[in-house]
């Protein structure tokens, strides 16, 4: 097999690379080791940036998405019984976030690329990066996990594979450093059969600490909490999660978050990781191989479409003019853009969490950054712009 562009994995970032690249006369081909009906039922949250939004619609997928998402001007930020409406919209001259589940993405991008007849192989197995540090790269895998062992040569290959992925491991020891945070909380979500309690995003800190109530359709909500993370999700109950998520969002206003069927719920650990560089000879890295963020930010994905937004800038040239520069600058571009994400993630995280490791002082701070953010259009903004997303050059 041949093609310019080999990619692993079709996630967000592999997908949307092989959409970008096609746009401007690239060929590529994706290799995806779980299959198509995983990798459109394995259910994550997804908020999606203004421009992430702008740029599904340039790329002609976005019908669905306009018809079935929920869009946001601001969220709601809760401490002590009150809230906080951050008006999103308004602090960034009209911009606002999508709420569209990532696997609906995924199946967005899925049908569209093979509608262009792109090829998309799922279920591969033994996937392994040769040459790359050679003008002649190549990845060799399995169809069907178990079939005999094929070669796809391409000019250049791209760990679109997340964490565990060969990706990331073909760059030497020697020429990666890896920068990590493991927070000592996690998340337990709840899929809910249920109308909706609120009209946006609530992010409270309060009672044992953090709850999100976010929304996947009208009839279903998404909820979380703040556990341990090796908590085993047979100790919670539903009565147990209900009345968690009562004490960790209620108000002194009378509101009341309406109940129902509890038909999902497992527990999730947050970290922090970023790679550097992403790149080695003629492999590149894009989203999760390279860089992890805590949910709490809204920003894993956003950062997945950012770096293949770069990198699909940096191959044009290549192709187009013969230009190396992106692809030599590709990592030092991303990386400004991540470590602003990780940035906003950890600031998100630590604000809204109780760490039990933490002084009474610290735990003061992070209420005292919640009310900077009620009272100064400053402190306001800043959150409002991250949260819809930085200027892509920024």
């Amino acid at each position: 097999m041949r093609t310019q562009i080999g990619i692993i994995g079709a996630g967000p970032a592999g997908l949307f690379l092989a959409h970008l690249l096609h746009r401007v006369g690239i060929g590529a081909i994706n290799l995806e080791s779980r299959s198509r009906a995983d990798v459109e039922s394995t259910i994550r949250a997804g908020v999606l940036e203004h421009w992430v939004v702008e740029l599904m619609n340039e790329l002609g997928i976005g019908e669905r998405m306009m018809a079935e998402a929920h869009f946001h001007t601001g969220i709601t930020l809760q401490w002590n019984g009150a809230r906080h409406h951050l008006d999103i919209e308004g602090l960034t001259n009209g911009k606002r976030v999508a709420v569209y589940p990532q696997h609906e993405v995924l199946k967005d991008l899925i049908a569209a690329r093979l509608s262009h007849g792109g090829e998309i192989v799922f279920d591969v197995g033994d996937t392994a990066i040769r040459g790359i540090d050679t003008q002649t790269p190549a990845i060799a895998f399995r169809r069907d996990r178990t079939g005999d062992l094929e070669t796809l040569h391409c000019d250049y290959v791209i760990g679109a594979d997340g964490f565990h992925g060969p990706g990331r491991q073909a760059i030497p020891r020697g020429h990666r450093t890896e920068y990590q945070k493991v927070y000592p909380f996690g998340w337990l979500g709840i899929l809910t059969e249920a109308p909706l309690s609120w009209h946006e995003l609530i992010y409270a800190n309060q009672g044992d600490g953090f709850a999100l109530l976010s929304t996947r359709s009208p009839d279903v909500q998404r909820m979380y909490i703040q556990c341990d993370p090796t908590d085993d999700i047979a100790a919670w109950s539903d009565a147990r999660i209900w009345e968690q998520l009562h004490a960790r969002l209620g108000t002194s206003d009378g509101w009341a978050l309406t109940e129902g069927r509890i038909f999902q719920k497992g527990i999730i650990p947050l970290r922090s990781f970023v790679c550097e560089p992403m790149q080695y000879g003629r492999l590149f890295l894009a989203g999760d191989a390279a860089h992890i963020v805590p949910p709490t930010g809204a920003k894993g994905l956003n950062l997945a479409v950012a770096d293949v937004m770069v990198l699909s800038r940096a191959l044009g040239a290549r192709y187009a003019r013969n230009s190396q520069e992106g692809l030599d600058r590709y990592s030092e571009v991303c990386l400004r853009r991540i470590w602003k994400g990780e940035r906003f993630s950890w600031f998100m995280t630590t604000m809204l969490h109780r760490n039990h490791d933490e002084s009474d002082f610290e735990r003061r701070i992070h209420f005292a950054d919640l009310d900077l953010i009620r009272t100064l259009d400053a402190a306001a903004r800043s959150v409002a712009e991250n949260y819809v997303g930085l200027p892509f050059d920024a």
